[in-house]
């Protein structure tokens, strides 16, 4: 009676690091570089850095308009403001006049 004896491979014992080792990477890769890796924490500083002088910047300009605006609010309209705000709303000058606009 023939017996046919298999020569063993190799192959199967390579799968299972193979594997292993693709998880580490594909996990490794996220933790530096994915939406809550490392690298995340850096950019969110800097959009936070960012925000906050966009913030800062209002806050600014809101209290500029509150203290226009403490002008009107008291009951009395000043007859300067008044003229003021009619005359850049209409554009209107007289000829004697000169305006100069600032940027705000």
């Amino acid at each position: 009676m023939w017996t046919r004896h298999h020569k063993q491979r190799n192959t199967g014992r390579l799968i299972v690091p193979v594997v292993a080792s693709a998880f580490l990477a594909y996990f490794g890769y996220h933790a530096f570089h994915g939406a809550y890796g490392i690298n995340s924490k850096q950019r969110l500083e800097e959009r936070v850095a960012i925000l906050q002088a966009e913030l800062d910047e209002l806050i600014v300009e809101r209290e500029a308009l509150e203290t226009r605006l403490v002008l009107i609010n008291d009951g009395t309209i000043e007859r300067d403001m008044l003229d003021e705000q009619a005359r850049r709303a209409l554009d209107l000058v007289r000829d004697d006049e000169v305006v100069i606009y600032l940027d705000r």
